[in-house]
Protein backbone atom coordinates (compact mmCIF):
# COMPACT_ATOMS: atom_id res chain seq x y z
CA UNK A 1 0.00 0.00 0.00
CA UNK A 2 1.46 3.33 -1.12
CA UNK A 3 1.40 5.99 1.59
CA UNK A 4 1.01 9.69 0.84
CA UNK A 5 0.99 12.89 2.84
CA UNK A 6 -2.18 13.85 0.97
CA UNK A 7 -4.68 11.92 -1.13
CA UNK A 8 -7.21 14.07 -2.96
CA UNK A 9 -10.46 12.56 -4.24
CA UNK A 10 -11.53 14.54 -7.31
CA UNK A 11 -9.56 16.11 -10.14
CA UNK A 12 -11.60 19.26 -10.78
CA UNK A 13 -10.52 22.86 -10.08
CA UNK A 14 -10.43 22.22 -6.33
CA UNK A 15 -8.74 18.85 -6.59
CA UNK A 16 -6.08 19.60 -9.18
CA UNK A 17 -5.16 22.94 -7.60
CA UNK A 18 -4.84 21.23 -4.23
CA UNK A 19 -2.66 18.51 -5.75
CA UNK A 20 -0.37 20.96 -7.53
CA UNK A 21 0.01 23.15 -4.44
CA UNK A 22 0.81 20.09 -2.32
CA UNK A 23 3.50 19.09 -4.78
CA UNK A 24 4.94 22.60 -4.75
CA UNK A 25 5.20 22.45 -0.96
CA UNK A 26 7.09 19.16 -1.07
CA UNK A 27 4.27 16.90 0.11
CA UNK A 28 3.80 13.46 -1.38
CA UNK A 29 0.42 13.61 -3.10
CA UNK A 30 -1.97 11.54 -5.18
CA UNK A 31 -5.08 12.79 -6.96
CA UNK A 32 -7.86 10.27 -7.60
CA UNK A 33 -10.04 10.99 -10.66
CA UNK A 34 -12.42 8.63 -12.46
CA UNK A 35 -12.82 10.66 -15.65
CA UNK A 36 -10.56 9.84 -18.57
CA UNK A 37 -9.23 13.40 -18.35
CA UNK A 38 -8.44 15.79 -15.51
CA UNK A 39 -10.26 19.07 -14.92
CA UNK A 40 -13.58 17.87 -13.54
CA UNK A 41 -16.96 19.18 -14.64
CA UNK A 42 -15.67 22.73 -15.12
CA UNK A 43 -13.03 21.94 -17.70
CA UNK A 44 -14.62 18.95 -19.41
CA UNK A 45 -18.35 19.66 -19.55
CA UNK A 46 -18.90 22.95 -17.75
CA UNK A 47 -17.43 26.43 -17.63
CA UNK A 48 -14.73 25.98 -20.26
CA UNK A 49 -16.65 24.36 -23.15
CA UNK A 50 -19.65 26.59 -22.47
CA UNK A 51 -17.46 29.69 -22.76
CA UNK A 52 -16.05 28.38 -26.03
CA UNK A 53 -19.59 28.14 -27.42
CA UNK A 54 -20.67 31.46 -25.91
CA UNK A 55 -17.73 33.20 -27.60
CA UNK A 56 -18.25 31.52 -30.97
CA UNK A 57 -22.01 32.07 -30.99
CA UNK A 58 -21.56 35.72 -30.02
CA UNK A 59 -19.20 36.29 -32.94
CA UNK A 60 -21.65 34.52 -35.26
CA UNK A 61 -24.52 36.75 -34.19
CA UNK A 62 -22.37 39.88 -34.40
CA UNK A 63 -21.42 38.97 -37.97
CA UNK A 64 -25.09 38.45 -38.85
CA UNK A 65 -26.53 41.51 -37.14
CA UNK A 66 -23.90 44.06 -36.19
CA UNK A 67 -21.07 44.05 -38.73
CA UNK A 68 -23.09 45.89 -41.40
CA UNK A 69 -23.52 48.87 -39.08
CA UNK A 70 -19.73 49.08 -38.83
CA UNK A 71 -19.33 49.05 -42.61
CA UNK A 72 -18.43 45.36 -42.81
CA UNK A 73 -20.66 43.38 -45.15
CA UNK A 74 -20.62 39.60 -44.67
CA UNK A 75 -23.06 36.71 -44.89
CA UNK A 76 -21.93 34.15 -42.31
CA UNK A 77 -22.88 30.49 -42.53
CA UNK A 78 -23.11 28.32 -39.42
CA UNK A 79 -20.93 25.21 -39.38
CA UNK A 80 -22.05 23.65 -36.11
CA UNK A 81 -19.75 20.64 -36.31
CA UNK A 82 -16.72 22.92 -36.74
CA UNK A 83 -17.89 25.07 -33.83
CA UNK A 84 -18.15 21.97 -31.64
CA UNK A 85 -14.75 20.71 -32.84
CA UNK A 86 -12.93 23.92 -31.85
CA UNK A 87 -14.60 23.72 -28.43
CA UNK A 88 -13.42 20.14 -27.97
CA UNK A 89 -9.89 20.99 -29.14
CA UNK A 90 -9.58 23.76 -26.56
CA UNK A 91 -10.78 21.45 -23.78
CA UNK A 92 -8.30 18.76 -24.84
CA UNK A 93 -5.37 21.19 -24.78
CA UNK A 94 -6.28 22.42 -21.31
CA UNK A 95 -6.72 18.95 -19.80
CA UNK A 96 -3.31 17.97 -21.15
CA UNK A 97 -1.93 21.10 -19.52
CA UNK A 98 -3.07 19.85 -16.12
CA UNK A 99 -1.43 16.47 -16.76
CA UNK A 100 1.82 18.31 -17.51
CA UNK A 101 1.56 20.27 -14.25
CA UNK A 102 0.97 17.02 -12.35
CA UNK A 103 4.16 15.55 -13.75
CA UNK A 104 6.09 18.77 -13.13
CA UNK A 105 5.04 18.85 -9.47
CA UNK A 106 5.34 15.08 -8.85
CA UNK A 107 1.62 14.45 -8.41
CA UNK A 108 0.46 10.86 -8.91
CA UNK A 109 -2.80 10.61 -10.85
CA UNK A 110 -4.60 7.48 -9.68
CA UNK A 111 -7.28 6.71 -12.28
CA UNK A 112 -10.55 5.39 -10.93
CA UNK A 113 -13.35 6.09 -8.47
CA UNK A 114 -12.15 6.83 -4.95
CA UNK A 115 -13.84 6.13 -1.65
CA UNK A 116 -12.70 6.45 1.95
CA UNK A 117 -12.26 3.00 3.48
CA UNK A 118 -11.53 4.14 7.02
CA UNK A 119 -9.20 6.54 8.84
CA UNK A 120 -6.19 7.21 6.60
CA UNK A 121 -7.38 4.77 3.92
CA UNK A 122 -8.63 5.32 0.38
CA UNK A 123 -9.64 2.64 -2.11
CA UNK A 124 -9.60 3.34 -5.85
CA UNK A 125 -11.64 1.18 -8.22
CA UNK A 126 -10.65 1.41 -11.89
CA UNK A 127 -12.83 0.76 -14.96
CA UNK A 128 -11.99 -2.95 -14.86
CA UNK A 129 -13.04 -3.29 -11.23
CA UNK A 130 -9.51 -3.62 -9.85
CA UNK A 131 -9.07 -1.99 -6.43
CA UNK A 132 -5.94 -0.08 -5.42
CA UNK A 133 -5.55 0.72 -1.69
CA UNK A 134 -3.85 3.97 -0.68
CA UNK A 135 -2.73 5.18 2.74
CA UNK A 136 -2.96 8.88 3.50
CA UNK A 137 -2.03 11.09 6.42
CA UNK A 138 -4.61 13.54 5.04
CA UNK A 139 -7.59 12.98 2.76
CA UNK A 140 -9.11 15.91 0.85
CA UNK A 141 -12.62 15.51 -0.58
CA UNK A 142 -12.96 17.57 -3.76
CA UNK A 143 -15.59 15.66 -5.69
CA UNK A 144 -17.58 18.68 -6.85
CA UNK A 145 -21.24 18.63 -7.81
CA UNK A 146 -23.71 17.27 -10.35
CA UNK A 147 -26.93 18.60 -11.93
CA UNK A 148 -29.96 18.55 -9.64
CA UNK A 149 -33.05 16.64 -10.71
CA UNK A 150 -36.70 17.66 -10.81
CA UNK A 151 -39.66 15.34 -10.11
CA UNK A 152 -41.69 14.79 -13.25
CA UNK A 153 -38.83 15.65 -15.60
CA UNK A 154 -36.53 12.74 -16.46
CA UNK A 155 -33.26 13.54 -18.21
CA UNK A 156 -33.02 11.00 -21.04
CA UNK A 157 -29.98 12.69 -22.66
CA UNK A 158 -31.82 12.73 -25.97
CA UNK A 159 -34.76 15.14 -25.83
CA UNK A 160 -34.48 16.20 -22.19
CA UNK A 161 -30.89 17.11 -21.40
CA UNK A 162 -28.85 18.53 -18.56
CA UNK A 163 -26.04 21.06 -18.93
CA UNK A 164 -23.68 18.40 -20.28
CA UNK A 165 -26.10 17.39 -23.03
CA UNK A 166 -26.80 21.01 -23.96
CA UNK A 167 -23.14 21.42 -24.91
CA UNK A 168 -23.42 18.80 -27.64
CA UNK A 169 -26.86 18.97 -29.26
CA UNK A 170 -26.77 17.44 -32.77
CA UNK A 171 -28.39 20.47 -34.35
CA UNK A 172 -29.84 23.89 -33.59
CA UNK A 173 -33.25 23.40 -31.92
CA UNK A 174 -36.30 25.06 -33.39
CA UNK A 175 -37.55 25.59 -29.85
CA UNK A 176 -35.48 25.05 -26.72
CA UNK A 177 -37.19 25.27 -23.33
CA UNK A 178 -34.89 25.94 -20.39
CA UNK A 179 -36.15 25.00 -16.94
CA UNK A 180 -34.42 27.36 -14.52
CA UNK A 181 -33.37 31.00 -14.91
CA UNK A 182 -30.02 30.64 -13.16
CA UNK A 183 -26.53 31.17 -14.51
CA UNK A 184 -26.10 27.87 -16.38
CA UNK A 185 -29.53 27.86 -17.98
CA UNK A 186 -29.24 31.44 -19.23
CA UNK A 187 -25.72 30.93 -20.57
CA UNK A 188 -26.57 27.78 -22.51
CA UNK A 189 -29.92 29.17 -23.59
CA UNK A 190 -28.06 32.20 -24.95
CA UNK A 191 -25.79 29.99 -27.05
CA UNK A 192 -28.66 28.30 -28.87
CA UNK A 193 -30.72 31.49 -29.16
CA UNK A 194 -27.83 33.17 -30.99
CA UNK A 195 -27.50 30.19 -33.30
CA UNK A 196 -31.16 30.45 -34.31
CA UNK A 197 -33.31 28.67 -31.74
CA UNK A 198 -36.44 30.05 -30.15
CA UNK A 199 -35.72 29.95 -26.41
CA UNK A 200 -38.25 29.95 -23.59
CA UNK A 201 -37.11 30.03 -19.96
CA UNK A 202 -39.46 28.66 -17.28
CA UNK A 203 -38.58 29.75 -13.74
CA UNK A 204 -40.26 28.91 -10.42
CA UNK A 205 -39.41 32.28 -8.85
CA UNK A 206 -40.81 35.62 -10.02
CA UNK A 207 -37.35 36.81 -11.14
CA UNK A 208 -34.27 35.54 -12.90
CA UNK A 209 -30.82 34.91 -11.37
CA UNK A 210 -31.81 34.58 -7.71
CA UNK A 211 -29.18 36.04 -5.40
CA UNK A 212 -28.06 38.68 -7.89
CA UNK A 213 -28.66 42.34 -7.00
CA UNK A 214 -32.32 42.98 -7.94
CA UNK A 215 -31.72 46.10 -10.06
CA UNK A 216 -28.95 44.32 -11.91
CA UNK A 217 -31.17 41.29 -12.54
CA UNK A 218 -33.99 43.46 -13.94
CA UNK A 219 -31.64 45.22 -16.33
CA UNK A 220 -30.20 41.87 -17.36
CA UNK A 221 -33.64 40.38 -18.00
CA UNK A 222 -34.64 43.33 -20.19
CA UNK A 223 -31.49 42.86 -22.24
CA UNK A 224 -32.16 39.16 -22.79
CA UNK A 225 -35.82 39.81 -23.62
CA UNK A 226 -34.76 42.35 -26.28
CA UNK A 227 -32.64 39.61 -27.81
CA UNK A 228 -35.65 37.33 -28.10
CA UNK A 229 -35.47 35.17 -24.97
CA UNK A 230 -38.99 34.45 -23.68
CA UNK A 231 -39.59 34.22 -19.93
CA UNK A 232 -42.28 32.37 -18.00
CA UNK A 233 -41.61 33.49 -14.44
CA UNK A 234 -43.39 32.33 -11.30
CA UNK A 235 -44.21 29.04 -13.00
CA UNK A 236 -43.90 25.47 -11.74
CA UNK A 237 -43.16 22.64 -14.17
CA UNK A 238 -45.57 19.76 -13.56
CA UNK A 239 -44.64 17.30 -16.28
CA UNK A 240 -42.68 16.52 -19.42
CA UNK A 241 -43.80 13.95 -21.98
CA UNK A 242 -41.27 12.89 -24.59
CA UNK A 243 -42.60 12.13 -28.05
CA UNK A 244 -41.04 11.10 -31.31
CA UNK A 245 -40.02 14.61 -32.33
CA UNK A 246 -39.85 16.52 -29.07
CA UNK A 247 -41.20 17.20 -25.61
CA UNK A 248 -44.57 18.40 -24.36
CA UNK A 249 -43.89 20.43 -21.24
CA UNK A 250 -46.64 21.35 -18.80
CA UNK A 251 -46.38 24.11 -16.21
CA UNK A 252 -48.68 26.20 -14.04
CA UNK A 253 -48.44 29.50 -12.12
CA UNK A 254 -46.98 29.11 -8.64
CA UNK A 255 -49.62 31.51 -7.33
CA UNK A 256 -52.39 29.39 -8.83
CA UNK A 257 -54.15 29.39 -12.17
CA UNK A 258 -54.63 27.33 -15.33
CA UNK A 259 -51.84 25.10 -16.57
CA UNK A 260 -50.07 25.73 -19.86
CA UNK A 261 -48.47 23.33 -22.30
CA UNK A 262 -45.71 24.17 -24.73
CA UNK A 263 -43.95 22.02 -27.30
CA UNK A 264 -40.19 21.96 -27.68
CA UNK A 265 -37.84 19.75 -29.60
CA UNK A 266 -35.42 19.92 -26.64
CA UNK A 267 -35.76 20.70 -22.95
CA UNK A 268 -32.76 21.76 -20.86
CA UNK A 269 -33.11 21.06 -17.14
CA UNK A 270 -30.97 23.56 -15.22
CA UNK A 271 -32.38 24.13 -11.73
CA UNK A 272 -29.06 24.04 -9.93
CA UNK A 273 -26.50 21.54 -8.78
CA UNK A 274 -26.10 19.27 -5.77
CA UNK A 275 -22.91 18.16 -4.03
CA UNK A 276 -21.45 14.86 -5.20
CA UNK A 277 -21.00 13.04 -1.91
CA UNK A 278 -22.82 9.74 -2.47
CA UNK A 279 -20.72 6.59 -2.30
CA UNK A 280 -17.62 8.27 -0.88
CA UNK A 281 -17.47 6.11 2.24
CA UNK A 282 -17.93 9.11 4.52
CA UNK A 283 -19.63 6.89 7.07
CA UNK A 284 -16.37 4.95 7.51
CA UNK A 285 -14.84 7.98 9.23
CA UNK A 286 -18.01 9.29 10.87
CA UNK A 287 -18.64 12.22 8.52
CA UNK A 288 -22.35 12.90 8.05
CA UNK A 289 -23.42 15.25 5.22
CA UNK A 290 -26.45 17.47 5.82
CA UNK A 291 -29.83 16.70 4.26
CA UNK A 292 -28.77 18.40 1.00
CA UNK A 293 -25.53 16.42 0.82
CA UNK A 294 -23.15 19.18 1.88
CA UNK A 295 -20.21 18.42 4.17
CA UNK A 296 -19.87 20.71 7.18
CA UNK A 297 -16.35 22.06 7.67
CA UNK A 298 -14.36 24.35 9.93
CA UNK A 299 -11.50 25.90 7.95
CA UNK A 300 -11.87 22.94 5.54
CA UNK A 301 -11.61 20.38 8.36
CA UNK A 302 -14.45 17.90 8.62
CA UNK A 303 -15.54 16.23 11.86
CA UNK A 304 -13.05 13.41 11.17
CA UNK A 305 -9.35 13.97 11.98
CA UNK A 306 -7.24 14.15 8.85
CA UNK A 307 -10.25 14.44 6.51
CA UNK A 308 -10.77 17.75 4.72
CA UNK A 309 -13.34 19.01 2.20
CA UNK A 310 -13.27 21.84 -0.34
CA UNK A 311 -15.29 23.19 -3.27
CA UNK A 312 -18.86 22.35 -4.23
CA UNK A 313 -19.24 19.64 -1.56
CA UNK A 314 -19.07 22.37 1.08
CA UNK A 315 -21.39 25.30 1.74
CA UNK A 316 -21.02 28.49 -0.27
CA UNK A 317 -21.19 29.43 -3.94
CA UNK A 318 -20.56 26.57 -6.37
CA UNK A 319 -17.84 28.34 -8.30
CA UNK A 320 -14.57 27.00 -9.68
CA UNK A 321 -12.53 29.93 -8.37
CA UNK A 322 -13.97 29.50 -4.89
CA UNK A 323 -12.83 25.85 -5.00
CA UNK A 324 -9.39 26.92 -6.24
CA UNK A 325 -8.95 29.38 -3.37
CA UNK A 326 -10.07 26.78 -0.85
CA UNK A 327 -7.70 24.23 -2.38
CA UNK A 328 -4.64 26.39 -1.84
CA UNK A 329 -5.68 27.44 1.67
CA UNK A 330 -6.50 23.85 2.69
CA UNK A 331 -3.15 22.47 1.52
CA UNK A 332 -1.25 25.29 3.17
CA UNK A 333 -2.97 24.48 6.47
CA UNK A 334 -2.06 20.80 6.01
CA UNK A 335 1.54 21.88 5.42
CA UNK A 336 1.56 23.91 8.66
CA UNK A 337 1.24 27.27 6.98
CA UNK A 338 -1.41 29.98 7.17
CA UNK A 339 -4.34 29.35 4.83
CA UNK A 340 -7.34 31.65 4.49
CA UNK A 341 -10.21 32.47 2.10
CA UNK A 342 -12.05 35.79 2.22
CA UNK A 343 -15.61 34.76 1.41
CA UNK A 344 -16.71 38.39 1.19
CA UNK A 345 -14.65 38.74 -1.99
CA UNK A 346 -15.76 35.84 -4.19
CA UNK A 347 -16.82 37.29 -7.57
CA UNK A 348 -19.48 35.80 -9.80
CA UNK A 349 -19.89 36.24 -13.56
CA UNK A 350 -22.66 35.32 -16.00
CA UNK A 351 -21.06 35.04 -19.44
CA UNK A 352 -24.04 35.99 -21.58
CA UNK A 353 -24.24 39.14 -23.70
CA UNK A 354 -24.25 41.47 -21.91
CA UNK A 355 -22.32 39.88 -19.08
CA UNK A 356 -23.20 40.24 -15.42
CA UNK A 357 -20.40 40.52 -12.83
CA UNK A 358 -20.85 40.91 -9.09
CA UNK A 359 -18.80 40.81 -5.91
CA UNK A 360 -19.71 41.45 -2.29
CA UNK A 361 -23.07 42.45 -0.84
CA UNK A 362 -26.23 43.32 -2.75
CA UNK A 363 -28.48 46.23 -1.83
CA UNK A 364 -31.05 43.74 -0.56
CA UNK A 365 -28.51 42.13 1.77
CA UNK A 366 -27.32 45.46 3.13
CA UNK A 367 -30.88 46.61 3.78
CA UNK A 368 -31.74 43.34 5.53
CA UNK A 369 -28.65 43.70 7.74
CA UNK A 370 -29.46 47.31 8.58
CA UNK A 371 -26.21 48.62 7.10
CA UNK A 372 -26.25 52.27 6.01
CA UNK A 373 -24.70 52.59 2.57
CA UNK A 374 -24.22 54.96 -0.36
CA UNK A 375 -24.60 54.14 -4.04
CA UNK A 376 -22.51 55.26 -6.99
CA UNK A 377 -23.76 54.28 -10.42
CA UNK A 378 -22.48 54.94 -13.93
CA UNK A 379 -24.07 53.86 -17.24
CA UNK A 380 -22.02 52.52 -20.14
CA UNK A 381 -24.03 54.85 -22.42
CA UNK A 382 -21.82 57.63 -20.99
CA UNK A 383 -18.57 55.71 -21.47
CA UNK A 384 -16.64 56.79 -24.55
CA UNK A 385 -15.17 53.39 -25.48
CA UNK A 386 -18.46 51.55 -24.99
CA UNK A 387 -20.23 54.19 -27.09
CA UNK A 388 -17.88 54.05 -30.08
CA UNK A 389 -17.90 50.24 -29.93
CA UNK A 390 -21.73 50.30 -30.05
CA UNK A 391 -21.74 48.23 -26.86
CA UNK A 392 -23.20 50.68 -24.38
CA UNK A 393 -25.77 48.51 -22.61
CA UNK A 394 -25.63 48.28 -18.81
CA UNK A 395 -23.99 50.02 -15.88
CA UNK A 396 -21.57 49.78 -12.96
CA UNK A 397 -22.95 50.16 -9.43
CA UNK A 398 -20.77 50.59 -6.33
CA UNK A 399 -22.10 50.16 -2.79
CA UNK A 400 -20.01 51.78 -0.05
CA UNK A 401 -20.42 52.02 3.72
CA UNK A 402 -22.07 55.35 4.52
CA UNK A 403 -19.69 55.98 7.45
CA UNK A 404 -16.34 54.48 6.46
CA UNK A 405 -16.73 54.61 2.64
CA UNK A 406 -15.39 51.04 2.47
CA UNK A 407 -16.54 49.24 -0.71
CA UNK A 408 -19.11 46.61 0.29
CA UNK A 409 -20.35 45.39 -3.07
CA UNK A 410 -20.10 46.02 -6.81
CA UNK A 411 -22.58 45.00 -9.50
CA UNK A 412 -22.14 45.37 -13.26
CA UNK A 413 -24.07 44.64 -16.43
CA UNK A 414 -22.34 45.12 -19.76
CA UNK A 415 -20.03 43.66 -22.39
CA UNK A 416 -16.92 42.02 -20.92
CA UNK A 417 -17.62 43.17 -17.35
CA UNK A 418 -16.31 39.78 -16.19
CA UNK A 419 -12.87 41.10 -17.14
CA UNK A 420 -13.43 44.29 -15.12
CA UNK A 421 -14.71 42.95 -11.80
CA UNK A 422 -11.23 41.84 -10.71
CA UNK A 423 -10.21 45.45 -10.05
CA UNK A 424 -12.86 45.76 -7.37
CA UNK A 425 -11.95 42.35 -5.96
CA UNK A 426 -8.43 43.65 -5.35
CA UNK A 427 -9.79 46.89 -3.92
CA UNK A 428 -12.09 45.05 -1.51
CA UNK A 429 -9.36 42.59 -0.49
CA UNK A 430 -7.31 45.58 0.64
CA UNK A 431 -10.36 47.18 2.35
CA UNK A 432 -10.37 50.10 -0.07
CA UNK A 433 -12.77 53.01 0.17
CA UNK A 434 -14.71 54.07 -2.91
CA UNK A 435 -12.61 57.24 -2.88
CA UNK A 436 -9.47 55.12 -3.36
CA UNK A 437 -10.85 53.90 -6.69
CA UNK A 438 -12.29 57.32 -7.55
CA UNK A 439 -8.87 58.94 -7.21
CA UNK A 440 -6.99 56.24 -9.13
CA UNK A 441 -6.11 57.25 -12.70
CA UNK A 442 -7.66 54.95 -15.33
CA UNK A 443 -6.67 54.88 -19.03
CA UNK A 444 -8.84 56.76 -21.52
CA UNK A 445 -10.76 55.72 -23.51
CA UNK A 446 -11.52 52.35 -21.86
CA UNK A 447 -14.53 50.68 -20.29
CA UNK A 448 -12.55 50.59 -17.03
CA UNK A 449 -13.23 54.32 -16.65
CA UNK A 450 -16.81 53.35 -15.77
CA UNK A 451 -15.45 51.68 -12.63
CA UNK A 452 -13.85 54.94 -11.57
CA UNK A 453 -16.85 57.06 -12.51
CA UNK A 454 -19.18 54.83 -10.48
CA UNK A 455 -16.86 55.22 -7.48
CA UNK A 456 -16.88 59.00 -7.99
CA UNK A 457 -20.67 58.81 -7.95
CA UNK A 458 -20.68 57.54 -4.37
CA UNK A 459 -19.79 61.08 -3.25
CA UNK A 460 -21.56 62.75 -6.18
CA UNK A 461 -18.65 63.97 -8.27
CA UNK A 462 -18.98 61.92 -11.44
CA UNK A 463 -17.31 63.85 -14.27
CA UNK A 464 -18.72 62.20 -17.39
CA UNK A 465 -22.35 62.45 -18.42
Amino acid sequence: MTEYDVVIIGGGPGGYNAAIRAGQLGLTVACVEKRATLGGTCLNVGCIPSKALLHASELYEMARKDFAGLGIEVSPTLNLSAMMAQKDASVSQLTKGIEFLFKKNKVDWIKGAGRIAGPGKVEVTDVDGAVTPLAAKNIVIATGSEPAGLPGVTVDRERIVDSTGALALPGVPKHLVVIGAGVIGLELGSVWRRLGAEVTVVEFLDRITPGVDAETAKTFQRALAKQGVNFKLGCKVTGAVVGKNGVELTFEPVAGGPAETIDADYVLLCIGRRPYTDGLGLESVGVQPDRRGFIQTDHFRTSAPGVWAIGDVTLGPMLAHKAEDEAVACIELIAGRAGHVNYDVIPSVIYTYPEVATVGKTEEELKAAGVAYKVGKFPFTANSRAKVNHEAEGFVKVLADATTDRVLGVHMVGPDVGELIGEYCVAMEFAAASEDVARTCHPHPTRSEALRQAAMGVEGWTMQA
